[in-house]
């Protein structure tokens, strides 16, 4: 039953794609809700009917429970749960990074899951927590590795075995790690031990794990983010590569009483109304909501509901090429999403390597928006352009004398023909009236058309407003000025 990823559509690197099974397929991205046996919240009917394609469980929990244990082994995990679909299991490495030991082996944990009929089974990896030192990192990682080459060698490689990416806070042992696994075979690509990262908003950190993780990653693997509960982060997580995500965010909140939202979470009790459609918040008042038996059963509902709505977002984002204008809005809900969203930015040349040569528009949104992979790509193919050996290049459109070709100037593209104003990104790029940082990235396109055109003798002409802007960066390139 072996693991299979196809992508269909991308936008960054974010994409929709599908996650294959043996006969089970999963569309992605995708959310796994964590199902604890004891105290299901959410039904197996209501998660399927709220579109739910797979779930995670603890396998190593099952295997220590009388209650469970026997039953799984005779009648089968799905019949346990109650759920027809993709069922993933955890090994018992949470319980390991907590307890600090746990009573079971990689092998016996795996030899478990797939007696219960598991549909994907997770090794005993180490999970090497953020503080760890890099001899500890370093001794974790190897440990793991062993154990994932022995998973291999016991199972086969068919088997339906989950490759954790270990290695701390240190991007090159995430990018060894990437590429062992990767050579080892495996397709579906746990990405481990971030949920502290994310509990204390380290988002540039986990931009840093997840981007070395991917550097060396398969392209064909399908990449998981292990404990990515809230949906305010997905949007992030999935421009970096993330296919899936797995989250007990919806019940553990719940029972703090925290309502979510894509923009963060709020205590029921501060609120005056439920600012949400989902059958919960369309059937009873804040107050009713706060007042009722089950509320935490009522709550869990509602922030599964916000969390699985955001997966569809995201996914119709990457169909249409607007994934980067979602990571925006959402990532100026936290100052430290906001942290990552720059950070990421800064990833910009890899990302441009997947990102989508067209798309439906460019809708610049601030400074931020400079960076991003559609500017960078199209600076990029300025080398291509086929120039006279005078050009102009015009701010305003309009022609001096002396010049045979004349270039008109787009922030934060830089200068095209008039022949590419109808195509993507110059013709549907949503630009407000020009502000500095733009037009300061707009110069670097001047610049580097004239760094790749040395036959060419290349002047700018502006308006008295940018022209100490563009004079002082474009250095020694000839600026005209046009007091128009």
């Amino acid at each position: 039953m072996a693991i299979a990823f196809e992508s269909l559509y991308s936008d960054i690197a974010g994409r929709c794609g599908k996650l294959t099974i043996g006969k089970k397929t999963v569309r992605t991205p995708a959310l796994l809700p964590v199902i604890n046996p004891h105290l299901q919240l959410v039904t197996p009917h209501e998660l399927r009917e709220m579109g739910v394609e797979a779930i995670i469980t603890n396998g190593y929990i099952i295997s220590q429970s009388r209650q469970f244990r026997e039953r799984a082994m005779t009648e089968g995990l799905h019949k346990v749960l109650g759920f027809d679909g993709v069922i993933m299991t955890d090994s018992g490495s949470f319980q390991l990074s907590v307890y600090g030991q746990v009573s079971i082996t990689s092998t016996g944990t795996l030899a478990f899951q797939r007696d219960i009929g598991s549909d994907i089974w997770v090794p005993l990896d180490i999970p090497t927590s953020p503080a760890s030192d890099r001899e500890t990192a370093e001794q974790e990682l190897a440990v793991t590795l062993r154990r994932l080459a022995e998973a291999r060698e016991v199972f086969g490689r068919d088997a339906p075995i989950a490759g954790p990416v270990q290695g701390g806070i240190f991007e090159d042992l995430r990018e060894q790690a990437g590429r062992e696994v990767s050579g080892m075979g495996f397709s579906f690509c746990p990405i481990g031990a971030v949920v502290p990262l994310m509990e204390s908003y380290r988002y540039r950190d986990l931009v840093s794990v997840v981007m070395a993780a991917k550097r060396t990653l398969s392209p064909a693997a399908c990449t998981h983010l292990f404990g990515a509960g809230h949906p305010s982060m997905f949007a992030l997580a999935t421009a970096m590569g993330c296919d899936l995500f797995d989250s007990a965010a919806y019940a553990l909140y719940a029972k703090a009483g925290r309502y979510l939202t894509v923009h963060g979470s709020f205590r029921l009790d501060e609120l005056a109304d439920l600012p949400c459609a989902c059958s919960v918040c369309r059937t009873y008042t804040a107050e009713e909501l706060r007042t009722a038996p089950d509320r935490e059963r009522l709550l869990a509902l509602h922030n599964l509901y916000v969390t699985l709505a955001e997966i569809s977002r995201i996914r119709q984002a990457i169909v249409d090429g607007t994934l980067w204008e979602l990571v925006d809005e959402r990532c100026r809900g936290h100052p430290q999403l906001l942290s990552g969203y720059r950070a990421l930015l800064g990833h910009a040349p890899s990302l441009e390597l997947h990102d989508r040569v067209t798309k439906r528009r460019f809708f610049y949104r601030g400074d931020e928006s400079c960076a991003r992979t559609e500017v960078l790509h199209y600076q990029q193919m300025l080398s291509r352009l086929r120039l006279e050996d005078t050009v102009l290049v015009s701010f305003d459109g309009n022609k001096c004398e002396g010049f045979k070709e004349t270039l008109l100037f787009r922030p934060p593209f830089g200068p095209y023909s008039r022949e590419l104003g109808e195509t993507f990104p110059i013709g549907p790029s949503e630009v407000p009236e020009w502000d500095e940082p733009m037009v300061r990235r707009g110069c670097q396109g001047v610049r580097l058309l004239c760094s790749t055109h040395p036959g060419s003798r290349i002047a700018v002409s502006c308006s008295a407003r940018w022209e100490p802007i563009v004079r002082q960066e474009l250095g020694e390139i000839e600026v005209l000025y046009n007091a128009v």
